[in-house]
């Protein structure tokens, strides 16, 4: 058939409305006349592309009644409707496998919390609240810091914290990702290197790769990185610009000591060092453990953040906190990629809940909970060889060394084939050294499915 022709056409509407399933196999096709005229081809037309997919088995004719699609017919990959098994495992493969599962799979590798351990009745309220909110709220662009009364609240948060700044100092964004995105955009160019903990969240590496910078990485002790092999790197590389999360680190759930945040600012400040300190996981803490923005006082430290892992992954919204110079920057170079801050719907979301007496209390009795899951999936592990890096104070991470010459990338392949999604190590590490290693949600693993793969998984190594 000849390419771009009206039957090939035809033929390519009926093809993406099979693979997109909006027919379904059995279902009839349109009649003749109808899709002539949608499509705006003649009737003829139709009769033959028509008969070319009947040809191909694609659809099939009966006498009488019209054209139905096969009902063995498979007109898209495979990787369209179920896990992608051939892809490589890399710094994507852990999200896409994650975000793109069917909803019946399980997903002990993923980075957020089941949906319903999550505030949804106050999400409820406050959505029944915004229905009744001014046209204004519902209609209009995002001023171009984020609501207000919503940054208010943060730089009161922060006060309480020890860190002393005003809503002026705080940049609402669409999401954490995107406060990263815009960080790199105002600080980096193209060559620049940029330091990172190995291992480290892998989306850092994913998102910096986009933004064509070299890569350092320094090994991560349980205390923080390395200092030794930390200064090691700012002499020999030089970087402008290092990324970690000091409290329940990801993928480690480690927490910064007070000793090596004094020397890792000591020596941000002897090597014109500026840190991003990405602070996602703090609202997960039993208390407050060191954070180097507050150590620093915004001089060269950034605090990022997001409400995603305790609000809503759903109705997203980031922040930054930083210089008072830096975030009119940042403003203005939202205002070029975004046209203004987050959704006044999403910032109005968020600050009803945080705002609402009921956040506090569901926040406490969710780190009870993780407390009680953290033991328990531990303890499971443990039972099969594998063995806890270390116990975090609060969070949903284990992150765990396999048995014997297990390679995890060998045995979360071997688990997606059973609808499972595990978080490979070596996706987590610059260095590709984390061979052995697993990060595991101990929130998305109350189905005893998930220790019977990898039990399976590893009597086969």
């Amino acid at each position: 058939m000849k390419q771009g022709s009206r039957t090939a056409l035809v033929v390519d509407a009926i093809l993406r409305k099979i693979s997109s399933r909006a027919l379904q196999p059995g279902e009839k096709l349109p009649s003749i006349r109808g899709f002539a005229s949608t499509m705006q081809v003649s009737p003829s037309t139709v009769v033959d592309a028509y008969d070319h997919l009947a040809a191909e088995g694609t659809i099939f004719a009966q006498r009488g009644a019209g054209f139905f699609v096969a009902r063995s017919t498979q007109p898209f990959a495979v990787s369209e409707v179920g896990p992608q098994l051939d892809r490589s495992v890399d710094p994507f493969w852990v999200s896409r496998q994650s975000l793109d599962a069917a909803p019946d799979a399980l997903k002990p590798g993923c980075g957020w919390l089941p949906a319903d351990w999550m505030p949804n009745t106050a999400m409820r309220q406050a959505l029944r609240n915004l229905g009744r909110s001014d046209d204004a709220l519902l209609s209009d662009y995002g001023s171009t810091q984020g609501a207000l009364n919503l940054r208010r609240l943060l730089a009161r948060q922060f006060i309480d914290e020890g860190l002393n700044v005003g809503p002026d100092q705080v940049l609402l964004t669409p999401s954490g990702t995107q406060a990263i995105d815009l960080i790199c955009r105002f600080l980096l160019r193209p060559g620049d290197t940029v330091l990172v903990d190995d291992p480290c969240y892998f989306n850092f590496q994913a998102l910096l790769r986009a933004h064509r910078v070299e890569l350092v990485c320094v090994p991560l002790t349980q205390s923080g990185p390395d200092i030794v092999l930390f200064e090691q790197a700012l002499i020999q590389h030089k970087p402008s610009l290092y990324i970690t999360n000091s409290a329940l680190h990801n993928p480690t759930g480690g927490t910064l000591s007070p000793q090596v945040a004094h020397r890792v600012l000591n020596l941000a400040t002897s090597h014109d060092l500026i840190i991003i300190e990405d602070d996602i996981f703090a609202a997960f803490e039993p208390s407050p453990s060191p954070r180097l923005v507050t150590m620093d006082g915004l001089d060269r430290v950034i605090r990022i953040g997001s409400f995603s892992k305790t609000l809503s992954a759903s109705v997203r919204c980031g922040y930054i906190t930083a210089r008072a110079d830096w975030i009119e920057a940042l403003t203005d170079l939202q205002v070029a990629t975004n046209f203004g801050g987050p959704s006044p719907v999403a910032t109005e979301l968020i600050y009803s809940v945080l705002s609402n007496g009921s956040y506090r209390k569901h926040m406490e009795a969710l780190r009870n909970r993780l407390t009680k899951h953290r033991r328990e999936v531990a303890t499971r592990l443990t039972g099969l060889g594998i063995t806890p890096w270390l116990m975090p104070r609060g969070g949903f991470y284990l992150w765990c060394s396999l048995p014997g010459q297990v390679n995890a990338a060998d045995l979360a392949k071997a688990a997606l084939v059973e609808n499972i999604v595990l978080a490979p190590g070596n996706v987590f590490s610059v260095s590709q050294s984390m061979t052995s290693f697993m990060r595991f949600n101990v929130s998305q693993m109350s189905d005893p499915k998930v220790f019977e793969v990898l039990e399976r998984g590893l009597e086969g190594r």
